[in-house]
């Protein structure tokens, strides 16, 4: 299982040239999984997701999940 999130402006999906969702500003997270990959796997990757810090803090710094 492998994800790669990137910080976004805007980002949208589309499936044979129809837009079927879009976001403006945020996190686009792309996840690539194989048949080998468990539940487990994917509850320690969210878990991991959910933890990283991207967020600004008072100081402007990235240091908040």
């Amino acid at each position: 299982m492998r994800v790669v999130i990137q910080r976004v402006s805007h980002a949208s999906v589309t499936i044979n040239g129809v837009c079927k969702s879009a976001i403006q500003e945020g996190f686009m997270i792309l996840v690539g999984i194989e048949e080998a990959d468990t539940k487990e796997d994917a509850d320690w990757l969210c878990k991991k997701i959910t933890g990283l810090r991207v967020f600004d803090d008072e100081n402007g710094v990235m240091n908040k999940s």
